[in-house]
C-alpha cells in the first residue's frame, strides 16, 4: 500500500514537472500592446506573443555609418537583419505579412576592392593628360618631372600625379566604396526561415540633394527610391477591398510604384520615413485592431500610422533617445 501511494506521488510530482515546462507565460514576460519598447530587437522578439502580429513593417539600419550604427561591420549587419528576420516566422499570424523598407543598394567601405584613385577631370587646375605627358617624353626621353613641368608650365607635382596617379604631398589611395544589392539577402533570409517573398513596393522620394547636402566623385546615381519587400507567412490571405476606397486602390493599393515626399528635415532622427509609408502598407494588410509591429522604431512613424488607421501597435528600439522621443511625440494624442 506504502509503496503504491509513493508511486502514485512521484507519478504526480512527474506530472506536475511536465506541466511546468509546458505552462505558458505571464502576461507580464511579453510586451505590452500600444507600447514602444527599450531594448535589441533580436532579444525583444523572443518576448511577443506567438501568432499575434499580422503585419510588421520597419526599416533597419543600412549600414550607411549613423551615430545608431557605429562600429557596426557588414558582417554583424547582416546578422542582425538575419536573425531579425527568423524571429518573425513564430509571432506573425498564419497568412501575416512582414514587410521592410529598405535601399536596394548598400553602399560600404570594402579593403578588398582594387584601390584606384578617380580622376576628376572637372576640377583639375591643369588641363593635362597622361597621355599629353607621354607623347612629350616620347619626343624628349632624357626629360624629368622639373623639365616637363616647366614644358607644360604647371608645378611637378601635377606631372607627378598625371602620370603615376599618385600624390606626392602625402595622399593616398582610399579603401574604395564597394556597392552590393540586399534584394536577393532579404529574401534568402526569409525563405530560411519559412518566409516567401509576397510583393514588392517602390517608394519614390525627393532626390538625395533637396534635403541634404550630397556629393560624388563618380558616376553612381543619386539615390531616389527605395523598395518596400513584402514576405509572407503561410496561411490563408484575407482580401477585403472595402479596406480602402475606390479612388485609393486605383491611385496606390494596386499600383507598384508610390510617390511619397521624404521627411525634409530629420532633426529629432537621422533617417525618419513619412508616415504615409507605414500607413499604406497597414491599410492594405490590416484590419482594424489587428497589431502592427516595428522592431526598429525610431521616432515613432509607425506607431502614428497605425493609430491613425485604428489598429495596435508594438514598438522596439535600442536606443534610449529614439524611444523617449517616440513616447513623446504630440501627434500621439490626435488619433
Amino acid at each position: 500500500m506504502e509503496r503504491n501511494i509513493a508511486s502514485a506521488t512521484n507519478q504526480h510530482e512527474t506530472q506536475n514537472s511536465i506541466v511546468k515546462k509546458v505552462a505558458p507565460k505571464p502576461d507580464d514576460a511579453y510586451l505590452s500592446i500600444n507600447t514602444i519598447h527599450l531594448g535589441d530587437t533580436t532579444l525583444l522578439l523572443d518576448k511577443v506573443h506567438r501568432e499575434s502580429i499580422a503585419l510588421s513593417i520597419w526599416s533597419p539600419p543600412y549600414n550607411l555609418g549613423k551615430n545608431y550604427e557605429l562600429g557596426m561591420t557588414f558582417e554583424q549587419w547582416q546578422e542582425l537583419i538575419r536573425t531579425t528576420i527568423c524571429k518573425h516566422t513564430p509571432i506573425l499570424i498564419s497568412g501575416g505579412f512582414l514587410v521592410i523598407n529598405i535601399a536596394d543598394i548598400l553602399c560600404f567601405k570594402d579593403k578588398d576592392m582594387p584601390r584606384i584613385q578617380a580622376e576628376t577631370i572637372g576640377r583639375r587646375k591643369y588641363n593635362i593628360t597622361k597621355k599629353d605627358i607621354e607623347e612629350v617624353l616620347y619626343e624628349h626621353p632624357s626629360y624629368n618631372k622639373y623639365d616637363l613641368a616647366s614644358y607644360f608650365n604647371c608645378s611637378e607635382q601635377t606631372i607627378d600625379r598625371r602620370l603615376h596617379g599618385n600624390n606626392i604631398r602625402g595622399g593616398k589611395y582610399e579603401t574604395q566604396t564597394r556597392v552590393k544589392l540586399v534584394g536577393g539577402l532579404l529574401e534568402e533570409w526569409a525563405l530560411d526561415s519559412g518566409l516567401y517573398l509576397y510583393d514588392r513596393r517602390i517608394w519614390v522620394k525627393d532626390p538625395a540633394w533637396q534635403n541634404s547636402k550630397w556629393a560624388s566623385l563618380s558616376y553612381r546615381a543619386v539615390d531616389e527610391f527605395e523598395y518596400l519587400y513584402v514576405f509572407w507567412k503561410p496561411g490563408i490571405v484575407k482580401h477585403n477591398r472595402k479596406r480602402l476606397e475606390a479612388q485609393e486602390w486605383t491611385k496606390w493599393g494596386s499600383r507598384a510604384v508610390w510617390n511619397i515626399a521624404s521627411v525634409k528635415s530629420n532633426d529629432c532622427h537621422e533617417a525618419m520615413f513619412p508616415i504615409e509609408l507605414p500607413y499604406r502598407m497597414i491599410r492594405l494588410l490590416t484590419e482594424p485592431n489587428d497589431i502592427v509591429l516595428d522592431c526598429f522604431m525610431g521616432s515613432g512613424s509607425t506607431a502614428v500610422a497605425a493609430l491613425k488607421a485604428n489598429r495596435r501597435y508594438i514598438g522596439i528600439d535600442k536606443e534610449a533617445e529614439y524611444v523617449n522621443l517616440a513616447n513623446s511625440r504630440w501627434i500621439f494624442r490626435t488619433y
